[in-house]
C-alpha cells in the first residue's frame, strides 16, 4: 500500500525540477552563463536522483 504523498514526490516535482532545469540550461548556453548552465545541470542531476532517494525512504 502507498503512502500518500508518494505521487508528489515520483511524479510532479520531478517534472517540475527537469522542466526548470532544461529552461536553465537553454538559457545559460544561449547567454553563455556558466552559472545558469551549472545550476541547471545540478537542478537535472537532483531531478534524475530525487524520486529514488525520497521514495526509498517512504516506502
Amino acid at each position: 500500500m502507498a503512502i500518500v504523498g508518494t505521487t508528489i514526490f515520483s511524479h510532479i516535482l520531478p517534472v517540475i525540477f527537469g522542466f526548470f532545469s532544461f529552461i536553465l540550461i537553454i538559457s545559460g548556453s544561449l547567454e553563455e552563463d556558466k552559472a545558469k548552465l551549472a545550476l541547471g545541470v545540478t537542478l537535472f542531476i537532483i531531478a534524475c536522483v530525487f524520486p529514488y532517494v525520497i521514495l526509498s525512504v517512504l516506502v
